[in-house]
């Protein structure tokens, strides 16, 4: 017959053969179902496939798209199940050339594994509704960044924790463009300082003033009315957390009185003392009076605004204050009696916020005896604070809060997280909005406001 070419019986086999493989690849190359679950732990997604196709698995940078290729497949499943559940949003189908692409959208990243099953041919994603996941990277010598993810029943949270090696770096608080009254964001006073990192750190108002006490190689930016918790950097490195208060005394001749406060607005019947660290001037109205005090005597008096000398400082009365000093004349002799505590002498850096979060690598947030109101003391927030561990490290925590990648934490919530990571003593920092971490220059976190705000303070890491 034309066209015939008769074959071996080895030919024949080997035809045989070819073509027992290419039917059996044209039946690989079939998804013939889908299948979704969704349970109290995890949800599923199930393709059930005439045979096993080799495929590729990618996971985009945020974490919340997977792309899976499937070779030589086939769409042949008509009808496909409602996909969407807490996890996952959306799956779609694209035909890539011989390929199957499947696009898997999630509302926020996962952990996720796939598996392989046999007779029938299937294979399957997990989606872990509850997990942790913990990235570390090595930004330098001495500086590890760790971002922590966890979703469990309260919800998403993502924070950011910077161990620190006090032998390599030291850590110094600094004030927004180097004054009380000058707020900046924490990327910028990073870059002023040329730092490897910094975080916000103390509360403070909308004019810059501090709200706690702040010292900067010991000078006083800062006082509070309340003795709460505070952070302090002794010479070489070495950490603490511990109560601290401010308690001074103004003496001049033989007349004494309380100072209500430094770098502070002055109120009724106050006493205030105003240093370079302030502002250029005192900013005060004309109800008072203010002695300019050099070298421990009254240089100048003046009713207002008093320019701040860089050597000395300037107090600053009003009402029963001013009465009480009204005899006061240029050349007395100013004694000034400052108390921060026992723990506190000889301690040049404090940052002082709160509240306490751990002690003796235990949970003891005592939010209430420091007096702390309800915006800062109950629910979930963005939260930034400072662990010392057992090593000696300094741990340098930011928790975003108030948005779908992340719920915040309550007090208690953060201090069982930094406990996680080793904290042996704790101490919370201002947060809300104010609540950022950067390190090289980067922002690593997401502030709740969607960009940076300008803030009092902020702790940087500077390397030795």
């Amino acid at each position: 017959m034309l066209g015939i070419k008769r074959l071996s019986g080895r030919s024949a086999l080997l035809a045989l053969a070819f073509l027992f493989f290419w039917q059996a690849a044209a039946l690989a190359a079939q998804l013939t179902a889908v299948r979704f679950g969704s349970g109290v732990e995890r949800e599923r997604i199930v393709f059930e496939m005439s045979a096993l196709p080799a495929y590729q698995a990618q996971t985009s940078a945020d974490g919340k798209q997977i792309v899976i290729e499937f070779t030589g497949l086939s769409d042949g499943a008509r009808i496909k199940p409602a996909t969407r559940g807490e996890v996952i949003r959306r799956v779609s189908y694209e035909k890539a050339g011989k390929n199957l692409r499947v696009v898997i959208d999630l509302a926020e990243p996962v952990a996720y594994e796939i598996k392989t099953l046999h007779k029938p041919e299937r294979i399957y994603i997990n989606f872990q509704k509850n997990y942790e996941i913990r990235t570390d990277e090595v930004k330098a010598p001495g500086l590890v960044l760790t971002k922590y993810v966890r979703r469990d029943g309260r919800g998403l949270l993502t924070a950011y924790l910077l161990d620190v090696d006090p032998l390599r770096y030291d850590l110094v608080p600094a004030l927004g463009n180097g004054q009380v009254r000058g707020r900046a964001t924490v990327s910028n006073i990073s870059d002023d300082l040329g730092a490897m990192a910094a975080i916000n750190a103390n509360y403070f108002d909308t004019t810059g003033e501090i709200l706690g006490v702040l010292r900067l190689d010991g000078e006083l930016a800062g006082t509070t009315y309340f003795t709460r918790s505070a952070l302090g950097l002794r010479p070489g490195g070495a950490a603490f957390v511990a109560p601290v208060y401010y308690n001074a005394t103004v003496r001049i001749g033989k007349v004494s009185r309380g100072v209500s406060g430094v770098n502070i607005a002055r109120g009724e019947d106050a006493l205030v003392l105003y240093n370079h660290l302030f502002a250029a001037t005192t900013g005060t109205n004309e109800f008072g009076r203010e002695f300019i005090v050099r070298g421990g005597k009254v240089t100048a008096i003046r009713p207002a605004n008093s320019p701040i000398p860089a050597d000395g400082y300037v107090i600053s009365l009003h009402g029963a204050s001013k009465d009480a000093f009204a005899r006061v004349k240029v050349g007395d002799t100013v004694t000034l009696t400052e108390d921060f505590g026992p723990q506190w002498i000889n301690v040049p850096n404090i940052i002082g916020a709160g509240p306490t979060l751990v002690k003796g690598g235990r949970v003891a947030v005592n939010a209430k005896e420091e007096q702390f109101p309800a915006d800062i003391a109950v629910g979930r927030a963005p939260r930034t604070g400072v662990a010392v561990l057992s090593n000696r490290h300094l741990l340098l925590a930011v928790a975003d809060g108030r948005q779908a990648s992340s719920i915040g934490c309550t007090l208690e919530e953060f201090a069982e997280l930094l406990l996680k990571f080793g904290a042996k003593e704790a101490v919370n920092f201002d947060g809300g909005g104010s609540s950022e971490m950067v390190v090289g220059g980067v922002i690593v976190n997401s502030p709740s406001d969607g960009d940076e705000r300008l803030v009092g303070s902020a702790l940087a890491v500077l390397q030795k």
